[in-house]
């Protein structure tokens, strides 16, 4: 239909074409469904057509698109055809009256941006809170030096932001502390927060903050309709926490009556008009770090509530971390649409930029949904640097663009692109960047980050600029066996995104089904410990412990780790992450087993990704005995709308299916996963096999499993004997014929023979880089990286020289290894002496000047994590003393092959880099400080392994 035609339809026609419109969309959504019955205006967008908001937010671009009109963002909240055509019907009205050309995509954005004029570039903030411990003491300090500085501009409705800074933000949170105390609100207890994104909210949260009260935020309603069933699901939540007071909106007062049973200890609801009205400021309580600062529910749990316990000092650690690594500044600009009460848009977009002086610039996830294209267009009116979504919101965009828009887009400035909170797409992406690059989007800004509530927000974040990069792994050797074996084969790999190395002072490990840590390019459980890592969950002992392996605490996501970076693989978990939000099959599975025609306890409700949107679809699948069509229908449509009412959107697929279709443990627990691969492989609902064959193949696929499982432990012994067989004979072979040679070089240049040979029967395979530039004819200070027990094996393997390694003085106590040791020129320090270490230092002085060059593990010892450590001086000021340069070296790939407190070495490939030699110009201790920093640094850069000295700045 032309463009002509429709701006010329008569108004009869309209209903039909929106009818078409929404048919469409319902159909494509559900293709597979016998005889979908046509909407009519009355009808139910969710529970009879199967619309989430994401599909609401397609129609009403579909709508936009077809009418030539732009609808109001409250447009999204219809719940049926009727509501949309009346919208429509007031967007046409307005549209004929003020405007009779085509809507021009382009000008209506350079329209946009010319509304309101960026703001007069900000005064520079000198430094940042660091000695800060709380939220309020960091607020504080920007109040000492800034109050008047602009924080946050806040879009509604129209395009003009409603700008509040820090003094401004302040005045309105100590009103709230001034209300709150007048209430009995003391410090320590929880206070429910049911906002949506607006000036209320940020002033709301800072109040409950100054009256060292815990905030306790819950996501809001998606529409009006939905309040009451909406409040009753959250009953669980606020009673789990304790919450007396619920600060929300006027609506939710109405239905007040409806939480006394579900949440008997919430004694007030209010709104924050109300705590504003006449109190006087009194004196707020000053919270310690260790006090709760938050309670980040892990949105969906309303059946067994998680509340993460997060204190002042963690959120702090998370967020100066995070900080460290993206290298904030107060002259980013953050742009977000994130809901405040996720931890993404909580804590990693408005706290985070409260630390920084970050101006935020924030609108509502509702508007985000209805035009996603006005995020992108916030980011070119202020210039924003900081901006990312889960991979739906670029999908989002993406679906919603169209070439004349885009043209109109100047995205330079957008220097951080981060996806989180769900699976990340590499298709995605790839998409999003070739789509706007004639935006200036430059490929390197996009950022694959990890991280979880657990851990505050954050836990894996790669440096800035480095993009996108994948792991291309042999698929059948992964799916068999669960080593990540690098592919460069297209046919056969598999690809995985790299998320980055673990921020700052966390670490990450890989462990397997027995607890055991896994090495490199190894799949499994992934744990994590770091400053920001919680208590547990609030008075939830049960799932508490389980959080817990030992010091480590469990994400419940599989992946490996590649070159100390985290790429995931699956979830262990239940939980299923669909537009950003946490999904917990439990409480769906209940309500819909109750349902009539259902088995009860015998519902499946799963997550099944989407390879081509990147989005995880919602499955349920249900046992009936029901064979009537229509019956079915009605059961259809009765699991629908239970699933709008409990998680807020509609299933993707609802499978009715005979009984014993959904799988179950021994105990009767619902196996979720197994199901799940049941659907996808199309074996779900398919008669079942005799019992006795039932047997026969589980008895067969479970002697397969240990089977396979045994081989790979027993080739791993194998290979630990042999090579130690192997490692012992070089031993050997050193001692009886390097040792005798009366010359230092001549024993070097041997076991330099022995330990190549040594490396190639280990299938240890060895690279060298840039070997030229080492001065083998001059003394020098060697410096290396230490990941491996066999560093010292891999360096004499690529240096044919004679070094003077420093080994730790316990090493000197057996007589055969201090002789052997002595006999290749080792000199043995104390480690942990201070009084010795002048001495030490003389004793390496020496040596230098004596022309041999001494090597140095300045990290002094290793780890099992990946990791660069602090590097200690000694190496540094005895090369600034006698004038000898600096080699540094980086050892790539050699912590997979025999980590710290393992002895069960593996093969594989090991890269030498070499670096050029650091000439020291004086003999101070500021040149062994940059002699140390630039050796540090190459190291870092080129042994693919994170920085852990979060000492440096």
């Amino acid at each position: 239909m032309t463009e002509h035609s429709n701006r010329e339809t008569p108004d009869t026609e309209p209903s039909q074409r929106l009818l078409a419109i929404v048919e469409e969309m319902a159909r494509e959504l559900q293709p597979d469904r016998t005889a979908p019955r046509s909407p009519s205006l009355q009808s139910r967008l969710d529970r009879d057509l199967g619309l989430d908001s994401l599909a609401r937010s397609e129609l009403l671009l579909r709508i936009e698109h077809a009418f030539d009109v732009k609808l109001p963002e409250e447009t999204l909240m219809a719940e049926t055809p009727a509501a949309l055509l009346e919208a429509l019907q007031r967007a046409r009205g307005t549209v004929t009256t003020a405007r009779v050309s085509p809507v021009d995509p382009a000008a209506e954005i350079t329209q946009a941006a010319a509304n309101t004029t960026p703001a007069t570039p900000l005064a520079p903030v000198e430094g940042e809170p660091e000695s800060a411990e709380t939220l309020n003491a960091a607020m504080d300090w920007h109040l000492e030096r800034h109050p008047e500085r602009p924080h946050l501009f806040i879009y509604g409705d129209d395009d003009h932001p409603r700008t509040l800074s820090y003094g401004e933000l302040d005045r309105g949170g100590r009103d709230i502390a001034a209300a709150l105390l007048a209430r009995g609100v003391e410090a320590g207890d929880r206070v429910a927060l049911m906002l949506p994104t607006s000036p209320d909210y940020f002033i709301a949260f800072l109040g409950i903050l100054r009256v060292g009260a815990v905030p306790v935020p819950i996501y809001p309603p998606a529409r009006p309709a939905q309040l009451e069933e909406h409040l009753r699901r959250h009953g669980r939540i606020l009673t789990n926490a304790g919450a007396e007071i619920l600060v929300t909106v006027p609506e939710a007062r109405r239905v007040a009556h409806l939480l006394r049973a579900d949440a008997p200890h919430l004694e007030a609801i209010v709104t924050v008009a109300e705590l504003c009205d006449g109190v006087d400021t009194a004196a707020a309580a000053t919270p310690q770090g260790e006090n709760l600062a938050l309670l980040q529910y892990t949105s969906g749990s309303t059946g067994d509530p998680k509340g993460v316990m997060l204190t002042h000092a963690q959120l702090l650690a998370n967020i100066r971390a995070m900080g460290k690594r993206l290298e904030a500044t107060p002259e980013d600009v953050f742009v977000s649409w994130l809901p405040l009460y996720h931890d993404m848009g909580l804590i990693a977009a408005w706290l985070a930029s409260l630390y920084y002086a970050i101006p935020l610039v924030v609108m509502s996830p509702l508007s985000f949904l209805s035009h996603p294209l006005r995020w992108l267009e916030l980011i070119q009116r202020h210039r924003g640097t900081i901006a990312g979504s889960p991979n739906f919101g670029y999908e989002l965009c993406l679906r919603a663009a169209r070439p004349e828009q885009l043209e109109a887009l100047d995205l330079s400035s957008w220097r951080i692109a981060f996806n989180g909170a769900e699976p990340v797409s590499a298709r995605t992406f790839e998409r999003f960047a070739e789509a706007l690059a004639p935006c200036g989007l430059r490929q390197e800004a996009l950022m694959p980050v990890y991280g979880l509530a657990e851990a505050a927000v954050g836990l894996c974040v790669a440096a800035p600029g480095r993009g996108v990069v994948l792991d291309a792994v042999n698929r059948e050797v992964f799916a068999t066996t669960g080593e990540a074996r690098p592919e460069p084969d297209p046919e056969a790999a598999q690809t995985f995104v790299n998320c980055g190395p673990p921020l700052p002072g966390y670490s990450v490990r890989i462990v397997g089904p027995q607890g055991e840590a896994l090495a490199e390019r190894h799949e499994g459980d992934i744990e994590f410990r770091g400053p920001s890592a919680t208590e547990g969950y609030f008075n939830n002992a049960e799932e508490s412990r389980k959080l817990y392996h030992g010091e480590w605490l469990r994400t419940g996501d599989r992946g490996y780790l590649a070159d100390g970076d985290i790429h995931l693989s699956g979830r262990r978990k239940d939980v299923l992450v669909r537009g950003g939000r946490n999904i917990y099959p439990y409480d769906l599975e209940e309500a819909i087993g109750g349902l009539e025609g259902v088995r009860k306890g015998c519902v499946a409700v799963f997550g099944n990704p989407n390879a081509e949107s990147g989005i995880e679809e919602l499955v349920v699948v249900a046992e009936t005995h029901v064979d009537v069509a229509v019956q079915r229908e009605a059961i259809t449509h009765e699991i629908a709308s239970v699933t709008v009412d409990i998680v807020n959107l509609p299933p993707d697929d609802i499978r009715l299916v005979p009984p014993h279709s959904v799988l179950k443990t021994s105990s009767g627990k619902i196996r979720r996963g197994a199901t799940a691969e049941h659907y996808r492989s199309g074996h779900l609902g398919k008669g079942q096999a005799p019992v006795w064959r039932q047997v026969t193949e589980l008895a067969l696929r479970s002697a397969f499993q240990r089977w396979r499982h045994g081989t790979a432990r027993a080739v791993e012994w194998l290979y630990a004997g042999y090579a130690w067989s192997i490692f012992a004979i070089a031993m050997v072979l050193v001692a009886l014929l390097a040792l005798p040679q009366p010359r230092l070089a001549w024993r070097w240049r041997v076991a330099h023979h022995i330990a190549r040979g040594t490396a190639l029967l280990t299938a240890i395979r060895i690279r060298g880089e840039g070997l030229a530039r080492f001065p083998h004819r001059e003394p020098c200070v060697l410096v290396a990286n230490h990941a491996s027990y066999l560093d010292a094996l891999i360096l004499t393997a690529v240096f044919p020289c004679s070094f003077r390694y420093l080994a730790k003085a316990e090493l000197r106590q057996p007589f055969l290894t201090r002789f052997l040791l002595q006999r290749m020129g080792v000199l043995f320090v104390e480690r942990d002496n201070t009084r010795e270490a002048s001495h030490t230092t003389e004793k390496v002085l020496q040596t230098a000047r004596e022309g041999a060059s001494p090597a140095f593990f300045p990290e002094g010892t290793f780890r099992p994590e990946p990791g660069v450590q602090e590097f200690h001086m000694g190496a540094f000021v005895s090369a600034a003393k006698a004038q000898v340069p600096v080699v540094p070296v980086a050892i790539r790939g050699s912590r997979m092959l025999l980590r710290g407190k393992e002895w069960l070495p593996h093969p594989g490939e090991v890269s030498v880099v070499v670096g050029i030699p650091l000439q020291p110009r004086s003999p101070d201790w500021s040149e062994a400080v940059r002699l140390r920093n630039e050796a540090r640094a190459f190291i870092v850069a080129e042994s693919g392994e994170p920085d852990l000295d979060t000492s440096r700045t």
